[in-house]
């Protein structure tokens, strides 16, 4: 470590004791434009490391407030841990293109992080006069409200949070945010917005300092003024590493609906701007999804004798019937919707993922709330074939496996 930056952390250091000892409110740095909540691995080791690598090389200039939200004391721990250290490493461990990777990447692009129930009136004060930019992804259930408002004095939930801080930027007389949900939700910028939206009515309702013409002043400005950008993000962020940091494959794909207005947070090969997210949307849900359901299905028939999908691209018994399956029932069925050369593509990018030698993906996990799975990610493509004419003897020799299938909701992969 050079002496800049040892100089560097011994100034960010000392401003966070004196802000101890004194109770003074913190000042996050300016150039942090980009407000994202969540601490979780996956945004550490996606989002965060592409805006990384877009700063060192002089593509973008913001970077990023971290705020940890959740009440677990583990959480806290590691958000002081990032608010002291600012950087971490990311293994990025896996194949691309053929290659084998086994590197590091050092991730250099959070200017700082806050505890919501410690920093709040610090985070609100950066949001109003700094931010451009929010982005999330929050844990299962992030987007649920239950009986909280935004009036609270600090919202338990994430679009309670969000509805209160854009409420002071407007109040404040501030231009619109951009906001890049990145949870795994359809449409999840147009299901967060229309939540915020109902809030603020509600909570407007409720306010006994303002006439009704400022709730609908404040709805307007999030529905003219904000830009709600839906997204699609895809990475296997396999494991932590501690204190900080994360294991991750090669592969990344951030991709953004292009909206009027929209702020950028970093420009890399692996953040896509597109007019419309459906393609990604199909190609994740009904080849990569669907590859990994299928192969489950296989497995259960084999007898479950292997535990990791890298075995399982391995076990000829395995491999040969997925590969056939998506060369002659999924990718034809599809191609009445994408180009052929742009799913085999997919394709193959799909299996050289499923191959990685780092990755311990237990087919046991995939397995979980196999029957929605299969009625999810298999029915549409062999409907699809069905319109088409194309036989699909496999797809629809799994689907009857869900009649039979009982487990319990607890995976997404």
């Amino acid at each position: 470590m050079n002496s800049d930056i040892r100089k560097s952390d011994d100034m960010h250091s000392d401003a966070m004791m004196n802000h101890v000892m004194t109770d003074e409110p913190r000042v996050f740095p300016p150039d942090a434009t980009i407000v994202q909540f969540g601490t979780g691995r996956f945004l550490l080791a996606h989002v965060d490391a592409l805006v990384s690598d877009s700063l060192s090389r002089g593509a973008s200039e913001a970077r990023i407030l971290v705020v940890q939200t959740s009440p677990r004391e583990e959480g806290k721990r590691k958000a002081r841990a990032l608010a002291e250290a600012r950087r971490y490493p990311v293994r990025v461990r896996g194949q691309r293109d053929g290659e084998r990777v086994d590197d590091e990447q050092i991730v250099e692009s959070v200017a700082d992080c806050a505890i919501a129930e410690e920093a709040w009136p610090a985070i609100t004060r950066h949001v109003v006069e700094h931010a451009r930019i929010i982005v999330s992804n929050t844990a299962d259930g992030g987007f649920e409200i239950g009986d909280d408002s935004s009036l609270n004095a600090i919202p338990t939930s994430y679009p309670g949070k969000l509805t209160q801080l854009l409420r002071a930027r407007f109040e404040a007389g501030g231009e619109g945010l951009t906001i890049l949900p990145c949870e795994l939700i359809d449409a999840n910028a147009a299901t967060l917005k229309a939540l915020v939206v109902e809030m603020a009515r509600r909570d407007g309702d409720a306010r006994k300092v303002e006439t009704p013409r400022d709730t609908a002043d404040f709805i307007e400005w999030l529905e003219t003024r904000c830009v709600w950008a839906n997204t699609l993000v895809d990475r296997i962020v396999s494991a932590p590493l501690e204190p900080l940091g994360a294991i991750a494959e090669p592969y990344a794909l951030w991709a953004i609906q292009c909206e009027p207005g929209m702020a950028i947070p970093c420009v890399h090969p692996d953040v896509e701007i597109v007019d419309d997210l459906a393609p990604q949307a199909l190609l994740k849900l009904h080849v990569l999804n669907l590859a990994h359901t299928f192969l489950v299905h296989r497995w259960r028939c084999a007898g479950e004798p292997v535990d990791f999908v890298r075995e399982a691209m391995a076990t000829a018994a395995l491999v040969e019937p997925l590969t056939d399956v998506l060369d002659r029932e999924v990718l034809p069925a599809l191609a009445t919707r994408l180009p052929l050369a742009t799913l085999t593509a997919y394709r193959d990018v799909t299996l050289e993922r499923f191959a990685n030698p780092y990755l311990d993906h237990r087919l046991a996990d995939i397995a979980q709330n196999h029957a929605a799975k299969l009625e999810r990610r298999l029915k549409p493509v062999v409907e699809m074939a069905a319109a088409a004419g194309i036989a699909t003897p496999h797809l629809a020799q799994a689907l009857r496996e869900k009649s039979d299938d009982n487990d319990p909701v607890r995976s997404t992969s």
